[in-house]
């Protein structure tokens, strides 16, 4: 018998439905939660199901939103604050970076907000520069705050259940280009999310390609792509950003010898930049087959144009042109922007 199958906005709404029957003391709150068109359909009628006092349409103020979970954090709520763009979540920056993230260490350890700060990353429909931004690598620099990119369905079910009972603030992003990813639908397993480590979603001996959220999808098309032209291609799912183990990361490596790292963020300071420097410093220099690379969004606001953001976005091709160049050694195969050796600058 066939699995049922769940895709990736689905499985968002069926966390939060868990969530709501099992723990009593889990609510949500952010903007635009009554309208289903504003998360897409991953709270559709969850205030109709589980009441509006467990699903709160909040005022536009991201920063007094975010404090509001936070100060019922400490009452031993368990809070999950929406922000349906990661752009506008920058108003509530203090809150998360200098309140959130900090209260556990400056308090002994003796207590600290248990709480999920959810951010969607929606990019892309010609949406400019101030509507489409991934911005995980500046939340993945702070201590305190755990950050979490799921690229699959069930990640996206099971790491936002796990976030939520964490005992640390965590940042979870999700992606609206994944929302309508789907795979086999499996049971329910609560996670302790300290435990949870980057994953292989697919073997490979010839390089490693490194990737969260929705670059991990473009990564596995890529790996397709590439099996047809004899290259094996290991795709590694980030999951966690912050803590991230390099164990996974460093293993793959050591057996490939080449090193891609995917992000669809920018370059510099980026998450593809940290996940070379991890690799770097724990493999020796005879353990490298090709020097390693990051690809990453070009150093520019994205465009509005839509023939712009044609050029601007990254697609599998763009992966699989970078990795057969540093297979194959293919001088005259010029790489996408910014492609760089990670010695270049």
């Amino acid at each position: 018998m066939t699995a049922a199958s769940m895709n990736y906005g689905e499985a968002i709404r069926f966390a939060f439905g868990y969530l709501f029957k099992k723990y009593p003391n889990v609510f949500a709150i952010g903007q635009g939660l009554w309208s289903p068109w504003y998360v897409g359909t991953t709270m559709r009628e969850l205030e109709k199901e589980f009441g509006r006092e467990r699903v709160i349409d909040s005022p536009v103020s991201e920063l007094g939103t975010t404090g509001v979970a936070l100060g019922a954090s400490l009452f031993g709520y368990r809070p999950i604050v929406v922000h349906p763009r990661i752009d506008f979540m920058l108003l509530a920056t203090d809150q998360i970076v200098n309140q959130a993230a900090k209260w556990r260490h400056m308090l002994g350890g003796q207590a600290g907000p248990a709480m999920v700060i959810r951010a969607v990353v929606n990019r892309g429909g010609e949406q400019g520069a101030q509507h489409s931004q991934a911005l995980h690598s500046w939340f993945a620099h702070i201590p305190g705050l755990r950050v979490v990119m799921p690229a699959t369905a069930m990640d996206a079910r099971d790491l936002l259940i796990a976030a939520t009972l964490c005992e640390d603030p965590v940042l979870y992003i999700d992606d609206r280009w994944l929302y309508d990813w789907s795979e086999p639908e499996t049971p329910v397993v609560e996670l302790d999310l300290a435990s949870q480590h980057p994953l292989v979603r697919r073997s490979g001996r010839d390089i490693t390609i490194v990737a969260a959220s929705h670059s991990v999808r473009l990564s596995l098309e890529a790996a397709e792509l590439l099996a047809r032209k004899n290259i094996s291609a290991e795709v590694v799912d980030a999951r966690v950003l912050n803590p991230l183990d390099s164990i996974p990361i460093v293993k793959s490596v050591s057996h490939t010898g080449r090193l891609l790292a995917v992000d669809g963020g920018w370059q510099t300071c980026g998450f593809a930049g940290e996940c070379i420097a991890i690799a770097a410093e724990a493999l020796p220099v005879d353990a490298w087959r090709a020097t390693p690379r990051r690809l990453t969004l070009p150093p520019a606001p994205a465009p509005t144009s839509k023939p712009l953001e044609a050029i601007y976005y990254m697609t599998a091709a763009h992966i699989v042109q970078a990795a057969e160049t540093m297979v194959r050694g293919e001088a005259s195969a010029a790489p996408r922007h910014p492609v760089r050796s990670a010695s270049a600058e």
